[in-house]
């Protein structure tokens, strides 16, 4: 044994007598991008979206609209880029009014979630505005899972602003049914409203299978940043995502400060390089 090997076998001894587990360092798989970010360059054409996105790692994308392409249409730049796309932002309003068409297109596509991104103003003003939107929200995930989807709400900041003294994401999270109501945690967003991500894991495991990472800026402001260049600690999030049951991750940058083709590659660089 040389000197070398015999220093690694004893440190590992070491530990092991005093219980502790040493933890191999681990990365990401799959990434995912919210085409949201890229919405500035559709009219170059979706396909030469998606093909850049490919060129540059992504293996999944989250739509947020269609550009007027038909199911086909999409189903088949996916497949020709070797992508997948797990999610699609809709409207809360058209998965209520007439979700068939809406299930018909997603099964062509070959979606998994179908996630609402948003909650009109007027109808999140009382606590029991909000318990009627879970009260809605269940009503989706059940007319989803009968189709053989799964439905899912995307949050921003404001479901983090206390309502007569309660916060409406907990009554989002307790008045809907865990098997018919899934969560997109946007991890900025979360901040932004003052609340810790790992909190939510902990309180609400195997509520979040999706995850969209984007970054704060130091600025006064907390503006949108590339992921790793901002101030979200993001190892801690990720040792705690797969426990907590995340099984995917989409980048987004609401507004980029450039090319939207260089934010979105900066963050998939900085997530591919990263240990945790």
């Amino acid at each position: 044994m040389n000197r070398r090997s015999f220093l690694q076998t004893t440190a590992a001894a070491m530990v092991a007598g005093r219980g502790i587990r040493l933890r191999p360092a681990q990365r990401l798989g799959p990434l995912g991008v919210q085409l949201y970010t890229l919405r500035s360059v559709m009219s170059q054409g979706m396909d030469t979206v998606l093909s850049r996105v490919a060129a540059i790692g992504y293996t999944q994308v989250e739509f947020a609209g269609y550009f007027d392409h038909t199911p086909q249409e999409i189903r088949a730049m996916l497949d020709r880029h070797g992508l997948v796309a797990p999610s699609s932002h809709l409207a809360l309003g058209d998965l209520e009014k007439d979700p068939a068409p809406i299930f018909e297109a997603s099964r062509v596509i070959g979606l998994e979630y179908l996630t609402t991104p948003w909650i009109p103003a007027e109808r999140r003003k009382t606590l029991d505005d909000w318990r009627r939107v879970a009260d809605a929200f269940n009503a989706i995930g059940k007319a989803a899972k009968r189709a053989g989807f799964k439905f899912a709400f995307h949050n921003h900041d404001y479901e983090f602003q206390p309502v007569s003294g309660t916060i409406p994401y907990d009554v989002l999270l307790t008045h809907t049914d865990p098997e018919l109501v899934n969560f997109e945690m946007d991890i900025y967003w979360i901040v932004k409203g003052g609340q810790d991500p790992l909190a939510y894991f902990a309180r609400y495991p195997g509520r979040f299978p999706m995850l969209h990472l984007k970054d704060m800026a130091a600025s006064a402001g907390h503006g949108f940043a590339d992921v790793g260049q901002g101030t979200i600690d993001f190892p801690p999030i990720f040792r705690h995502a797969g426990p907590a049951g995340v099984r995917y991750y989409f980048v987004e940058n609401d507004q980029p400060a450039g090319s939207p083709y260089d934010s979105v590659r900066v963050s998939y660089e900085y997530l591919r390089r990263l240990t945790f």
